[in-house]
């Protein structure tokens, strides 16, 4: 398949089957040279139709201690040093 822009859903279907097929090519070779083009294509047509919206800071957070099964408890500082700092609370960032 020729090289050219990503302007339809049909477009990016077929670069992605363009993607598989030279998905093992060796750097630095016209197949990881074309490679690269498509992935930089790909990406830049996901940027603009499949954007992610970035999470809000506290959810990424929250999200983040329960995946590791932490509560709030274990944000607050242990040894005494720390605890003559002020301390990181949640209900603070809010």
């Amino acid at each position: 398949m020729k090289i050219q822009p990503i302007k339809t859903e049909a477009d990016y279907e077929a670069a992605l089957k363009e993607i598989e097929g030279l998905f093992d090519a060796e750097p630095s070779t016209p197949e990881g040279n074309a490679l690269e083009v498509w992935v930089t294509l790909v990406e830049a047509y996901e940027e603009e139709h499949y954007r992610i919206p970035l999470p809000d800071p506290i959810s990424a957070i929250e999200y983040h201690m329960e995946s590791r099964g932490l509560s709030r408890q274990d944000l607050e500082p242990s040894s005494a040093a720390a605890r003559a700092s002020p301390k990181f609370s949640i209900a603070n960032v809010r």
